[in-house]
């Protein structure tokens, strides 16, 4: 049987996971990649608590639909940005944002 514990487990693996990519990766898409796994461990953790503390209330559910919600405007506004980035620079790179800045 899956329990609780299971979701919340593969929750926390799929947080490091994304964490791990936002801290070391220099490209931008490799870095919205691992945005998007971080808020998908986010969602699993808030619809599997949910639906095992009641399951007639669907307020984890409801927090994980706002949670893909703001995944995609946040993978939109991303990509617009990132496309901008590769038109002026050339490069998708994290250091070109850097260079940019100063």
């Amino acid at each position: 049987m899956i329990t609780l514990g299971h979701y919340l487990t593969l929750s926390a693996v799929l947080f490091a996971i994304g964490l791990f990519g936002v801290l070391t990766k220099r490209n931008v898409i490799a870095v919205l990649m691992s945005v998007e796994i971080l808020l998908n461990a986010a969602a699993i953790a808030f619809a599997a608590t949910a639906a095992y503390r009641d399951p007639l209330f669907f307020s984890g559910q409801l927090f994980a639909l706002f949670i893909i919600v703001v995944a995609a405007a946040e993978l939109s506004i991303g990509f617009a940005i990132l496309l901008t980035l590769y038109r002026h620079a050339g490069s998708v790179s994290t250091d070109v944002i850097e260079e940019m800045r100063g």
